[in-house]
Formats: structure tokens, C-alpha cells, sequence
């Protein structure tokens, strides 16, 4: 199978998994290339992301991992034969990759949750408030990149959109929602914007206000992606410019916690809708 050079953070969670069910089951690559019938390069090269896998290898090499959770293994064998080119492949070239990967994964996710504390998240801004975004970056960006980067931006709205939109939910502080990003109709409109979203049935939007009790507060931008399985859950840390992808239990162990914490601590989805009203009169 060809070598690919330049493997997306999905191929890589799969190389990644794969990896760690042959170190639970106490192989070496040696050992699982000899199971297969190749060379240990290729076993390097499929847990290194930079070589595909078949269905049939896969679930062989599942087999001899003693890898008896089905569910898991299917999941698997979706991730490495799916060859799904969505809308982002055409910024390929032309974006920082971590853009693509990040589009990638929100395609593929069985819900999304996200926690913002200075912006509005991605999926939920409006075109001016991303432009003013991306128009604060230093180095300043060259002006078709940055449009570029609003355009796609606007184009992540589509996990939001349809009979398959994607379960959402979004804990937004009170900071996020008064920061002026660009001027005050920007502002306004953006919270316009918010207001019109919450109400689709698969999008929540909450609010933790500056006065509420009880909150101490993480402070920790984030965003957790569903998986298939929920070994295949991803916590990203989704910050204007660039997207970190963790994936170890025990960091999304923690992310699953801190998320839990705030999503209590903020106002229930009606009374969050009355609040961002009475902050866009106040504009």
C-alpha cells in the first residue's frame, strides 16, 4: 500500500491506537509483522500513520492483540477505511494543518462540547467576529489567508446544520459574551447570531455568569469530540490560532471531569438565552 507522507491527526489516532493494543499485548513490532506475514517496517509505518492498513490486517492484528471489545475494533475499521474527502481537503496546501484536522474531526463526531471562556466558540461565530479574530494575529496575516481562514471558519457551521446535525453544546463565560471582538454592530450581531443558533434543536448554548455561585472555575478552553466508542473520544484545546488534540484516558478523564463541573455550574439553556438578550440590549 502507498506510503503516505503527511498523515491527519485522524489517520495518526489510528496508528496511535493500534499501537497501544500491541504494547497491552506485550508484542514487539518483530512480532506482529512475523503474524502478518511482513517486515517490521511496515508495522512502523502503519503505527507511525504513514502507511494505510486494510480491513483484513487490522482485525488479524486485533485478533492476535487479544482485542476482544467488537465495537472497538469496528470503529477501528471505519477509521482506516474511510476515504471520505470533505469540503476542507480543498484548503489542503493552503491552511495549517491542524485547521484540517480540526474540521475532520468535528465532521466524525458523535457529539461536540465545547467550553470558552475569552471568545465565542468557532462553530458559533459570526463572519465579521472571526475576520476581527483572525485580523489580531501577529505577524498580521496576509489578507487572502486571513479570508481564507474566515472561510473556513464559516464552513465548520455545517456540523450544526441539518437533519444530521452534529449534538452540540457549548458553556460560554460572561467574558466571552462582552468582549468587544470588532465594533459594537459586530458585537451585537454576534450575540444576534447566538441567540438564533440556540434555539436548533441539537445545539445548547449555556452561560456562566461573572456573579454566579459556587463557580471556582477551570479556566480551561476546550472542546470534546465523540467518538465512535468512547476510547475514541478527543479533548482539543481550540484556541484562535492553532488546535492541540489529546487523546490518553487519563487526560480525557480529566477533561470529561472539568467539563462535567462547569456545564453545572452554568445557567440552564432558557435562562442562558435570557441572559445573552439582555446583554445584546445593552449594546
Amino acid at each position: 500500500m502507498a506510503t503516505k507522507r503527511e498523515p491527519t491527526a485522524r489517520q495518526l489516532r489510528l496508528a496511535v491506537e493500534l499501537r497501544r493494543l500491541r504494547d497491552a499485548a506485550g508484542l514487539s513490532a518483530r512480532e506482529a509483522a512475523a503474524l502478518l506475514g511482513v517486515n517490521s517496517v511496515q508495522i512502523s509505518q502503519i503505527e507511525s500513520g504513514t502507511s494505510g492498513v486494510s480491513e483484513k490486517r487490522l482485525r488479524r492484528l486485533a485478533a492476535h492483540y487479544a482485542c476482544t471489545d467488537e465495537a472497538f475494533t469496528d470503529a477501528l475499521v471505519a477509521m482506516a477505511t474511510d476515504r471520505t474527502r470533505g469540503w476542507w481537503e480543498e484548503y489542503r496546501g493552503a491552511l495549517p494543518t491542524q485547521f484540517l484536522d480540526l474540521a475532520e474531526l468535528e465532521h466524525h463526531a458523535t457529539f461536540l462540547r465545547e467550553v470558552q471562556f475569552l471568545y465565542i466558540p468557532g462553530p458559533l461565530q459570526t463572519e465579521d467576529y472571526a475576520r476581527a479574530i483572525f485580523s489580531d494575529r501577529i505577524p498580521e496575516l496576509p489578507s487572502e489567508e486571513l479570508e481564507l481562514r474566515v472561510q473556513h471558519r464559516m464552513q465548520r457551521k455545517a456540523i450544526l446544520e441539518g437533519a444530521d446535525a452534529t449534538p452540540y453544546e457549548a458553556v460560554i463565560h460572561e467574558a466571552a459574551l462582552r468582549i468587544r471582538v470588532g465594533d459594537r454592530a459586530a458585537s451585537r450581531a454576534q450575540l444576534a447570531s447566538l441567540l438564533a443558533l440556540s434555539e436548533a434543536d441539537q445545539t445548547t448554548v449555556r452561560v456562566i455568569p461573572f456573579d454566579l455561585d459556587g463557580f471556582g472555575g477551570s479556566w480551561t478552553a476546550m472542546m470534546m469530540a465523540g467518538g465512535a466508542v468512547p476510547k475514541l473520544d478527543t479533548a482539543v484545546g481550540d484556541a484562535p490560532h492553532a488546535a492541540a488534540f489529546i487523546d490518553s484516558e487519563a487526560q480525557l478523564s480529566v477533561f470529561r471531569t472539568l467539563f462535567r463541573r462547569v456545564e453545572a455550574a452554568s445557567l440552564d439553556p432558557e435562562r442562558s438565552r435570557d441572559f445573552i438578550h439582555r446583554l445584546a440590549k445593552e449594546l
